[in-house]
Parts: structure tokens; sequence; C-alpha cells
């Protein structure tokens, strides 16, 4: 499955803070996020898909993701959109 992932902000033109991010997550992603933070994952932002929210994460040029029951997936396809300037 191919995913595209937003970083730019939200498609509906809402921009969210990291707190607001933060707070859409479940809390098997927070655990989950707590123990990959150990290796440098930082949180980009949480999308709100069908099935659950989908947490997007990277450390340095690695992305990963942690699904809605806290499953870590160090190998996504996703893209992210390049920031227009």
């Amino acid at each position: 499955m191919n995913q595209v992932a937003y970083a730019i902000g939200e498609r509906r033109g809402e921009l969210l803070d990291q707190e607001q991010h933060w707070e859409r997550m479940t809390a098997d992603q927070k655990m989950a996020l707590y123990d990959l933070n150990r290796f440098g994952y930082r949180l980009l932002f949480v999308r709100m898909m069908p099935e659950g929210p989908l947490a997007v994460v990277s450390q340095q040029s690695e992305l990963a993701v942690i699904d809605f029951e806290g499953e870590v997936n160090l190998r996504p396809d996703i893209k992210l959109r390049e920031e227009s300037q």
C-alpha cells in the first residue's frame, strides 16, 4: 500500500502544532514513540486514517510510522511532499 504523507499541514489547510499531533495519538502509539525516542526518532505529524491515527516519525532522513495499535513500521512506503518555496 502506497501512502502519501503531507508534511506541510493538514490537507484541509489546518496547521497543527506538536502538542495537537501528540494529543491525536493513541496510548499505544505514545508508548511506541517513547521507545523510538531512545534511537533519535521524533514525531513529525499524525494523520487521521480510516482505520485510526497514523503517526509519522523520523530519525534524521529515515522515516517510520506507528499505527493506531502501536505497531512500528521502520520501512513504510510513504513519500513526504516537499515544502514549496
